[in-house]
C-alpha cells in the first residue's frame, strides 16, 4: 500500500536538510503509542534508527536502515526501510524528499510503502498512518519557524 504527505515548508532546502535531527524526530513522534528513541545516527545512508513503541500492554521495536541519501540541487531525499518491524507490518518503505521551491520555501513529501501482510489489514492500518503523517505537518511548520532552526 502507498501513503503520500506533502508539507510547504516556509524555509530553504539547507535548513530543512540540517533539521533533520534527533530533535526533530522526537517532536514529530504522536502521543500515541509513546515512543522511546533507542538509537539515532542521522539520515546518512548506512544510519541506524530504531525506536521502541509502547502500545500499554506491549512493547514493539522498530529498526530502520537509511538505504540512499542523495542531495542534487534543490532536492534532498534519504530512504528509510524497516529491518526489524512491530509484528502488524511486513514491510517498509519510507522516502523523505524535500524540494525547495524557486521562492526559497521548501515541500517536505513523505512517500511510504507498506505491507502487513494481507489487503485487508493494509486497508485497516492505512487511516492509522494516514492520521501519524498528518499529524506530522504542523510539526514540520513549527519546528522550521523557530529561530534557532533559520
Amino acid at each position: 500500500m502507498r501513503l503520500k504527505v506533502s508539507t510547504p515548508i516556509h524555509a530553504p532546502l539547507k535548513i530543512v536538510k540540517d533539521g533533520f535531527t534527533r530533535e526533530l524526530f522526537l517532536s514529530l513522534n504522536p502521543p500515541f503509542p509513546k515512543v522511546a528513541l533507542k538509537k539515532f545516527d542521522g539520515c546518512k545512508k548506512g544510519d541506524i534508527v530504531a525506536i521502541e513503541l509502547n502500545f500499554l500492554l506491549f512493547r514493539q521495536m522498530w529498526v530502520s536502515e537509511i538505504i540512499e541519501e542523495s542531495y542534487e540541487g534543490d532536492a534532498w531525499l534519504f530512504i528509510d526501510e524497516g529491518t526489524e518491524l512491530p509484528f502488524f507490518l511486513k514491510t517498509w518503505h519510507h522516502t523523505h524528499r524535500v524540494v525547495q521551491n524557486a521562492t526559497a520555501t521548501s515541500i517536505i513529501h513523505d512517500e511510504i510503502t507498506f505491507t502487513t501482510g494481507t489487503l485487508l489489514t493494509d486497508i485497516l492500518l492505512f487511516p492509522n498512518l494516514l492520521l501519524q503523517f498528518l499529524y506530522r505537518k504542523p510539526k514540520y511548520r513549527a519546528f522550521f519557524r523557530r529561530p534557532s532552526t533559520l
